[in-house]
């Protein structure tokens, strides 16, 4: 039951990623003043369908000098990691019970960093190269302020179980009294996901594409499918941490939707940062943050303690 439990939950997240695309087109769509898909299907609802059998039915191109097998896995890699990654879903009966959750998601998202890595070094291309780099930096420097803002919480609720959220927010939400942290955690997790306006891997203006500019087909669907996998991990994750955790209801969902759409909304709104500002972001700001609302929490809970 376990098994069959979790691969339910992949499909599900599966066709989620499919009409989370859709939506971005969409709504890109009406804040550029323009129309988005709304031919295939009634309203363009078959569009993500029709576009996911174009890129497998693609031919699978690769560089002639570019290292092959780990040009051929580091995309599989992605994706296993986002499939990892659903297993902390916070199921009312778990799937696994995962006592040491956090820890888990930290180590997944640590690892996350090498997919890119190694499929930029692999595509044996400067473009792809350069890419992949400034993920690697940029991922690893947001690692620390995510860090830091989720021990923030873990000391509120003396645990490293996501369901246990769930309990400590009954009479009120964390983000009423954290609600600076609210928006370094959200910032985070556009850098963490590198979603614009922290693009910088997939840069189009100076990189062509970044380190998936290589690609093609099942390859860059892989890594296509692992990027909108971790939009939707990360939105769920805010809700549990800031937004109740009430997975009883229907507006726990309502909830991680209007996240995945504020991913959206970001990027049709702001623009790109320049990258020396996006490090400063967050050794200067967030950093200094998250530390002063650490000690502030700890030395509050040893005073009521």
């Amino acid at each position: 039951m376990f098994i069959i439990s979790y691969i339910l939950t992949l499909v599900c997240v599966l066709v989620s990623v499919a009409f989370v695309t859709l939506l971005e087109r969409s709504v890109l769509g009406y804040i550029q003043l323009r129309k988005g898909p709304n031919k295939v299907g009634y309203m363009g609802l078959l569009q993500p369908f029709s576009d996911g059998i174009k890129l497998f039915f693609k031919e699978q191109t690769y560089p002639y000098f570019s290292n092959f097998v780990i040009y051929y896995f580091s995309p599989v890699f992605m994706l296993m990691l986002s499939f990892s990654l659903w297993s902390l879903f916070p199921f009312l009966v778990n799937v696994y019970n995962f006592n040491f959750g956090v820890l888990f998601f930290l180590c997944c998202t640590g690892m996350g960093v090498y997919g890119v890595l190694l499929s930029g070094w692999s595509s044996n291309s400067n473009y792809a190269l350069l890419g992949g780099i400034r993920a690697v930096a940029q991922t690893i420097s947001y690692e620390v302020s995510m860090a830091l803002i989720l021990v923030c919480f873990l000391i509120c609720i003396f645990s490293f179980n996501f369901l246990d959220f769930m309990k400590y927010q009954v009479y009120g939400w964390f983000i009423l009294f954290s609600f600076p942290l609210f928006f370094c955690w959200f910032s985070s997790c556009l850098a963490e996901t590198n979603r614009s306006p922290f693009d910088f891997a997939e840069g189009e203006s100076e990189l062509v594409s970044g380190f998936n500019v290589e690609y093609s087909s099942g390859g860059f669907a892989f890594i296509f499918l692992s990027e909108y996998m971790n939009i939707i991990f990360m939105s769920m994750l805010c809700c549990v941490i800031f937004l109740g955790c009430d997975l009883y209801s229907i507006m726990f969902f309502i909830k991680l939707t209007f996240l995945a759409f504020m991913f959206i909304w970001t990027r049709g709104t702001l623009p790109r940062y320049r990258y020396d500002k996006l490090m400063y972001l967050t050794w200067k700001m967030f950093l200094p943050l998250s530390l002063s609302y650490l000690l502030f929490l700890s030395g509050v809970l040893l005073f009521i303690v």
